[in-house]
């Protein structure tokens, strides 16, 4: 990431054709934000999220951008710093160690982040015990797609072709492999659900986006007995 993060955005655009603005903004949307939450956008890398996320919390709220690399999380704070959004925390972490309180968030994010991590279990584990009661995960991720067909032809763009641009524009064929293939060990729709629902969240569901190239999963944490 140290190697792409100057041409981050530049290359999702192009190997989602675009689309991947709009993932996005329907993850944004399925969040239901108020203006008082507090949020925390896990590998946040350029800022793409909380850039959405901003106009939605007011002063009364919190918004949170990190990521566990320097230099992604650099160039999202630049960013958002020449966007005119100045008003909103950074912090350098791993999403297996977060260094917050228990309880503390309303929402947290992650959107193509969770498959890069190592230990899922334990980040999940960690997200759920910094969620408030009755907070919420949501999670945006390259998944698989549902038709054999499309899903063949996805695999040879993202092994064959994905690279390839990435050599061209980022002069890192490399990177983009490993791309591909991080996307291919990802755990399925089903598989994830699972994962979540194992760490204890509720109300765990998932939406497939474009033949399920990619995912949106969330869950809840549960309100404590009173």
């Amino acid at each position: 990431f140290d190697t792409v993060s100057e041409n981050y955005d530049l290359m999702n655009d192009l190997m989602s054709f675009g689309i991947q603005r709009l993932w996005k903004r329907v993850t944004i949307e399925t969040a239901a934000i108020r203006e008082d939450f507090v949020v925390l956008d896990l590998a946040g890398g350029t800022g793409d999220m909380v850039k959405l996320m901003r106009d939605k919390i007011s002063e009364k709220g919190t918004l949170i951008l990190s990521d566990i690399n320097a230099s992604m999380l650099n160039e999202g704070r630049n960013r958002l710093i020449d966007d005119g959004i100045q008003d909103v925390q950074a912090a350098q972490i791993d999403a297996q160690f977060l260094p917050f309180r228990d309880n503390t968030f309303d929402l947290i994010t992650i959107a193509f982040g969770l498959r890069n991590v190592t230990d899922k279990e334990k980040a999940l584990d960690a997200i759920y015990r910094a969620l408030k009661p009755g907070g919420k995960l949501v999670i945006l991720e390259f998944s698989k797609p549902q038709n054999e067909v499309f899903r063949e032809i996805y695999d040879l763009f993202s092994f064959e072709v994905i690279p390839k641009i990435g050599a061209f524009i980022a002069q890192t064929e490399e990177s983009y492999r490993y791309l591909a293939e991080s996307i291919r060990m990802h755990p399925t729709q089903e598989e994830l659900k699972v994962m979540i629902e194992g760490s204890g969240f509720t109300k765990c569901k998932y939406e497939n986006l474009t033949n399920g190239v990619v995912a949106i999963h969330s869950g809840q944490k549960g309100l404590l007995d009173v």
